[in-house]
């Protein structure tokens, strides 16, 4: 049997990497705990009544889906420096665009939401329309996609610097 992961890449900063295997540790370490709860709740009695069981299982869930995530993400990982100063729009490149009728730039993250988990900065996806727009633009290209309501949003790359996390 032959199964095909269509995984992306995910660039990450080593800070980014590690913070996240810190969590993946952390969550794995939690299982017994959280096991613990669900057992001592079951002898509580009746579990069609019993909130601390439910409670208990819907956290064990939560944490295994967690858990799934971070290791799918951090296995198809990409660790490594920024990209390079070049001006392509790339994941890990802080974008600096301008919405055709719009007077304001306005600055973003390209890149997964866990990579800009922590920063001020808006993260948009490589895979979200916007990204993909731009995705391979040079500074002053001028790329459209296509928005929810129907309509089509044309925007320029001003300015794409290596986010230094």
């Amino acid at each position: 049997m032959v199964t095909v992961s269509n995984t992306q890449v995910t660039w990450l900063t080593q800070d980014a990497y590690d913070r996240l295997k810190h969590e993946l540790d952390e969550l794995i370490q939690m299982r017994p705990v959280i096991a613990a709860r669900i057992n001592d709740s079951r002898e509580e009695g009746d579990l069609k009544e019993n909130g601390g069981y439910h409670a208990a299982r819907e956290e064990q869930g939560q944490a295994e889906s967690r858990i799934r995530h971070l290791q799918e993400l951090l296995r198809a990982a990409k660790v490594g420096e920024a990209p390079a100063n070049d001006g392509l729009a790339e994941p890990g490149k802080i974008l600096t665009v301008r919405y055709e009728g719009d007077e304001q730039d306005e600055e973003f993250l390209l890149a997964t939401r866990e990579e800009g988990a922590e920063g001020a900065l808006d993260v948009y996806s490589p895979n979200s329309p916007l990204g993909k727009a731009l995705l391979g633009a040079k500074e002053g290209d001028t790329r459209s996609y296509d928005l929810p309501n129907g309509t089509t949003q044309k925007v320029t790359l001003v300015k794409a610097i290596p986010y230094s996390g």
